[in-house]
């Protein structure tokens, strides 16, 4: 059976190898020099009011995301257009959510949030901002990477419509914040790319078998 030629826009993503390997290079080229966490903790900030906070009800589901151990329960914070965005890649929907975390496991052998603690405002009446200061940890290759990172969640009617993973605290570089707006476009087709790649691999967003 002959072979149909790959379209030449398929032809200029990255491959899944380089998918890859990339993300364990820009978490490595982010992570923290000689890290001090203890082993198995977990760390949130206390709430001494115990006023029933919006992040109360997110926290869980993120640890989950970000601990390899995601259900489809834990992407129902999301509304069904939301975007999540880091430096390597951008996704739209919940769908495309879903293959960025669910590769998490494909990439690396452990990861979680090993401490974080929570600033959350709210904006105006049903929207709310959570900023998740945190320590990220990864395991590539038998190799602890950690890295600091700010998590930032925009929340409306309870349900979460921008997620942005700034690592090391920095802005996420886009075409608003770069000198250069056409370089700022490039960064971002670059990471649509990585996100097209890692959702097709990852079957565009199938849950994983239970069981």
């Amino acid at each position: 059976m002959a072979i149909s030629h790959v379209p030449y826009y398929l032809s200029k993503l990255p491959s899944p190898l380089f998918t890859c390997r990339l993300a364990a290079k820009k978490i490595s080229e982010f992570s923290m020099e000689n890290p001090q966490h203890p082993e198995g903790k977990e760390a949130c900030e206390s709430n001494p009011t115990n006023v029933k906070r919006v992040s109360d009800d997110i926290m869980p589901h993120l640890l989950n995301l970000y601990g390899s151990r995601a259900t489809p329960r834990d992407f129902e914070i999301y509304a069904a257009n939301a975007s999540f965005e880091d430096p390597l890649m951008c996704a739209h929907g919940v769908k495309q959510i879903k293959s960025s975390f669910y590769s998490l496991s494909k990439v690396f052998s452990e990861s979680r949030i090993v401490e974080y603690s929570i600033n959350e405002k709210e904006i105006s009446a049903g929207k709310h901002e959570i900023l998740v200061d945190n320590k990220q940890q990864y395991k590539f290759l038998g190799r602890n990477i950690d890295m600091i990172s700010l998590i930032r969640l925009y929340v409306k009617d309870g349900k979460v419509v921008r997620h942005e993973d700034w690592w090391d605290k920095k802005p996420l570089r886009n075409r608003e914040t770069v000198k250069l707006p056409c370089v700022g476009r490039m960064i971002e087709l670059t990471r649509r790319g990585s996100m097209f790649v890692t959702h097709a691999l990852m079957g565009f967003g199938k849950d994983p078998p239970t069981g």
